[in-house]
This record gives structure tokens, C-alpha cells and sequence, in this order.
């Protein structure tokens, strides 16, 4: 009986693979005729909540999957085991953007006078009326990125899986992108960077997905539309507003910049201003003088995921936002709304089938609510209580999310904001910015070393484990449990006290309990874990044993009615946390 149930889904399995080989030849269609422009601010966005949601006609691969969510959250079949084993990974998020040295959103600030990425610009390339972002994709060329050099260092480090930027709202892919022209293969480095990178992760039995942020990219780049507003550069346009025929002999004839920097939208109200703020999205709404443009826009923000998808075949697949999905009409999904998230999932998990004979991929659709079929994150902070009801990932960069001079580089930080996302449940990935030329600095590998030789001493602790009853113990301010603070990992996580009071919890697949405290002891410190007492009403059985994770010696502890004591031994050498077996 088995044998034939597994010979039939094989069978299946083939027949879906032959059919997903069959859409490949899906072509995108050319971007439909812009309207002429209105006046600057002059139109008010249409009505996102009455505008029904248009469902493309892309054609997908054949499977159970459809692309609605009805039929998605039917046929998944559930977390797939290896990313509750995993439980710690690295975000590549690297690409262009590092060469400003400016943090994150050097793309869109570069041309916001006044912003450290503008007066970085000037300085390196010049001013973004002669020379704009299309000049930084061309000069890039990290010629020292070695994604199988960094896998290595990321698994030394601990790290399971790999979370690794395909495309960022500048608009450049950074694969052999055969929907969009403005990639890796065809400028900069003339490298397929996530193939490399796909190549690293399989060499290396490391899971590894690819992120997708281009569905911003629409009002995100609308800062490159308009010029200064002083100055001897005053009033001359930024290179945004250039034209296919513009590009006549030169460097970058036959490259439409209407296909990197998209189109101006600043005539919707609201949409210029909006573009200046550090990160706001512009307002709710749809782009409703543009509809056909709208269409073409999701369409090709579709197959490019599906390009990936189909030649990668990656472990998950990554979307960006605040908001329930992209193009949904509000917030980061404004402009337009589409079932175009719902249609690349379904090819996804159809591929899947086909190549893999199960469903054992996943997408993150950041900030979802729960939906079976997608994994949720939580950027910078980290939840007060656990988090049972969906699976999700930690994800925060030390520094920022692209590089620029002066972050601070601790381990001890990093090891907490673990330690916090697993004690609820939760995964946890960090971003360690590459240097421009894709190098990773001596801070950053310092940094990594340390953080390996905790999780190697620690691990049983931390992969696959769950929460326990509750996330810890410590200091109580204003009601909750005292944590990291949230936010980008800086000098103000790498400074934050703990003291010896403060544990966390995990059970591990093992059945044990473990508890981290979040400092490491001097020798003879005396050490009470409260919710491990006689008289608490988690712990329902009598401990027999304790053990501290990495010391083969003895420990004195004793089990009172207020809760587990323990002495802290002698002759250990660990740093920023240690943790107890309790059995």
C-alpha cells in the first residue's frame, strides 16, 4: 500500500513538473502607453476599499494550488519541519545600495537634498541630474563577494538557513533576470548573484530563500522625478525623468530608465510628500489614472518572482511590507490591488510539488495575519508574549540593513535577540552588512566567531526547540517582563543590562528544559530560578537533575519551595549568557 501511494504521487509529481516546464514561455507584456502628466499633487487617489481586486492572467504552474487564498491555506500542508529545526539564520541584504555607504534606502535618499545619501552621492558620483542611481548599477562590482566563502562563515556561526535579497526597491534584480533588464547579468558585476548564491546554500546543505521588495518600488522612487529646490542645480530635473530616446548613445542606450525608476505618480495627492519621509509609503489608494499601467506594474512584479521560483527553486520566498500582502490598496501595498501574491504562491507551491514530490517550501508574507501558507516576521522587536498562533521570524541588521561606517559589532547582542525570538516561539535571522565590494568586515567576522562558539555550546537549547509555559523571568517594568530594546541592533542593545535574575525559557525536541540567563556569571554567584520552585505552578514534576550546557563538572543546586537554586561553579570561561539543563 505504501509503495503504490508513494508511486502515484511520484507519478503526479511528473505530470506537474511537465506542465510547470510548459509556462516558461510566458512573456511579459510591454508597459502599456502613459498617460500625459497632471499637475503636481492635483488628483486624489482612488478608493482602495470599494476597487474590486483584479485577478492577472498570468498563467501558472499546474498543481492543487490556485491562486486565492481559499485554495492555499486548503492544500498547505503545514510548517515544514526544517525551519522549526532551524530556528537561526543570516540575511543577506546586500546588493547596490551599499555602495552610498549610506544605510539603508541610499537608492531613494540620494536624491532628497539635505539626506546623508544625497551629500554622499555628490561627493562619490556627483550630482543626481547628471549622474543618478543608473551610474551606481553601473560602476557596482563587488568583486570580493564569495557566497561560498560567507555560507561557510554564516554555518560557522550557526546559522541554518539564509535569507538572500533578489531585488530591493531599487528596482534591480540581482539574478539573470529574463523579465526585467535592469539586472546583475546585464551591468555591474555581469554576475548571477543568486545563482551563486543558490549554487553556496545546496553545496553546502543549507536552506536558503530569496527576497523580493520591488512591489515599492512604484512610489518609492518618485524622489528621483524631481530636482532641488535651490542651489546651482535648481529647478534641473533628476535623471528619473530621462527617456528611452534619451539614452542614444549613451552607456545605457536601449536601457529604458522608465523600467528602473518607474513612472512619475507625483500627481496623486499626497505621493511627493510622502516621498521625502524617512520610510512612509505613500498615501492609501489606488492609481486610478493609470489603471492599464497598474496592471502591467503587478504583472511583471509577479513573474519576476515566478522567474525566480522556477530556475532556483528556492526553500521560501520573501515579501516585504506593513500591511496584509502586496497591492492590497493601503499602506506599503498601495497603488493598485491584485491577487498578485496569491498567484505567485500557487505557482510556487505547484513547482514545489513538481520537483520535490511534497510541499516543504514556505512564504513569508511579512506582517500577515495567520494564514496557512505563510510565515509572518517581526522586524526590530520581538513579541512580549509568545507566539504560538502562526510561525514567524525575528529579522533586525546590526547597524542598518545596508552598510555605512560606525556600527557597533557585539555577539552578546545578537545571541539575546535569539534568545528573546526562540524563548516565544519564534525564529531568528540578522542581517551582517557586506562592505560595497561584498567583503565582510573584521568586526563583523569577530562577531560571527563569537556567536559560534555559543551556539555550539548551546545549540541543544536553541534548534528545534519550542517555547515552554512562559518566555522567562526577571525584572518587571510597567507590568511586562524586562527584554532587549527593539530596533536596529546598535550600541544601545550591545550596552543594555541584564542581571542575574533574568532567565529565559525553551524546551528543546529533546523533552528537556532549558534556561538561559541572560548573563554569565562570576564563579559562586548565587543564581534562583523563581518559576522552577516547589511551590510554582509551571514546573509539575521534581527535578532530578541540572546541568550547565559546556562544564563537565558538578553543580550544587537545590530545588526550594521559591524556586531553583543554583551556584554558579568555578573554572568557566563563558560569555554573555549561559544555560541550564533542568531534567
Amino acid at each position: 500500500m505504501k509503495k503504490s501511494l508513494k508511486t502515484l504521487v511520484l507519478t503526479i509529481a511528473a505530470i506537474y513538473s511537465l506542465n510547470a516546464q510548459n509556462t516558461n514561455t510566458v512573456e511579459v507584456p510591454p508597459m502599456p502607453e502613459i498617460p500625459a502628466r497632471q499637475p503636481l499633487n492635483s488628483v486624489p487617489m482612488g478608493d482602495w476599499k470599494s476597487f474590486n481586486e483584479v485577478k492577472l492572467d498570468i498563467p501558472i504552474a499546474e498543481g492543487p494550488f490556485e491562486p486565492t487564498w481559499e485554495s492555499i491555506e486548503k492544500n498547505y500542508p503545514g510548517e515544514p519541519q526544517w525551519l522549526r529545526e532551524a530556528k537561526f539564520g543570516i540575511w543577506v541584504h546586500f546588493g547596490p545600495q551599499s555602495a552610498g555607504e549610506s544605510g539603508d534606502w541610499y537608492a531613494r535618499k540620494l536624491y532628497s537634498p539635505g539626506k546623508r545619501a544625497y551629500e554622499n552621492h555628490l561627493k562619490r558620483y556627483g550630482h543626481p541630474s547628471e549622474v543618478g542611481y543608473k551610474e551606481v548599477l553601473r560602476d557596482w562590482n563587488p568583486t570580493k563577494l564569495d557566497p561560498a566563502a560567507l555560507t561557510k562563515i554564516y554555518q560557522d556561526a550557526g546559522a541554518r538557513f539564509l535569507m538572500v535579497q533578489g531585488v530591493h526597491h531599487d528596482n534591480f534584480d540581482l539574478w539573470n533576470s529574463r523579465y526585467h533588464p535592469w539586472n546583475s547579468v546585464n551591468m555591474g558585476p555581469k554576475r548571477d548573484l543568486i545563482g551563486e548564491w543558490a549554487k553556496a546554500s545546496r553545496a553546502a546543505g543549507i536552506h536558503f530563500g530569496v527576497t523580493f521588495h520591488h512591489e515599492y518600488s512604484w512610489w518609492w522612487w518618485q524622489t528621483a522625478f524631481g530636482s532641488d529646490k535651490e542651489g546651482s542645480k535648481k529647478g534641473i530635473p533628476y535623471d528619473g525623468n530621462l527617456t528611452l530616446a534619451d539614452g542614444k548613445g549613451k552607456w545605457w542606450e536601449g536601457y529604458d530608465p522608465r523600467l528602473l525608476y518607474g513612472i512619475d505618480l507625483r500627481e496623486y495627492i499626497g505621493v511627493e510628500e510622502k516621498s521625502h519621509t524617512d520610510w512612509s509609503p505613500a498615501p492609501a489608494g489606488i492609481f486610478s489614472n493609470h489603471l492599464e499601467y497598474d496592471k502591467w506594474y503587478a504583472t511583471q512584479w509577479a513573474l519576476r518572482m515566478m522567474d525566480v521560483v522556477a530556475h532556483y527553486d528556492p526553500d521560501f520566498i520573501y515579501t516585504d511590507g506593513t500591511v496584509q500582502g502586496p497591492f492590497t490598496g493601503s499602506g506599503t501595498g498601495t497603488g493598485f490591488k491584485a491577487n498578485a501574491m496569491q498567484t505567485v504562491m500557487a505557482d510556487f507551491y505547484n513547482r514545489t510539488l513538481a520537483k520535490r514530490g511534497e510541499v516543504n517550501t514556505f512564504s513569508i508574507v511579512k506582517f500577515r495575519h495567520k494564514t496557512n501558507g505563510t510565515v509572518n516576521t517581526e522586524e526590530h522587536g520581538i513579541p512580549a508574549n509568545i507566539k504560538t498562533d502562526q510561525p514567524w521570524i525575528a529579522e533586525a541588521p546590526v547597524g542598518d540593513w545596508f552598510y555605512a561606517p560606525g556600527f557597533t559589532y557585539d555577539s552578546g547582542m545578537m545571541i539575546r535577540y535569539v534568545v528573546e525570538a526562540i524563548s516565544r516561539d519564534g525564529n531568528a535571522a540578522l542581517c551582517i552588512s557586506l562592505l560595497p565590494d561584498g567583503s565582510i568586515d573584521e568586526g563583523s567576522l569577530n562577531m560571527l566567531k563569537e556567536v559560534g562558539t555559543w551556539m555550539r555550546r548551546n545549540g541543544e537549547a536553541v534548534y528545534g526547540s519550542h517555547a515552554w509555559l512562559i518566555p522567562g523571568e526577571g525584572e518587571i517594568v510597567d507590568g511586562k517582563l524586562r527584554m532587549l530594546p527593539g530596533g536596529a541592533l546598535g550600541r544601545k542593545q550591545a550596552e543594555f543590562k541584564f542581571g542575574r535574575q533574568d532567565f529565559r525559557f525553551t524546551t528543546g525536541k529533546n523533552g528537556a528544559l532549558y534556561a538561559f540567563c541572560m548573563v554569565a556569571p562570576s564563579a559562586g554567584t548565587k543564581l534562583k530560578i523563581k518559576a522552577l520552585g516547589k511551590d510554582a505552578e509551571y514546573l509539575q514534576k521534581k527535578i532530578k537533575s541540572v546541568k550547565l550546557l559546556g562544564y563537565e563538572g558538578k553543580l550544587k543546586w537545590k530545588q526550594e519551595s521559591d524556586g531553583l537554586s543554583i551556584t554558579y561553579p568555578e573554572g568557566t570561561s563563558f560569555a554573555t549568557s549561559v544555560v541550564f539543563k533542568v531534567d
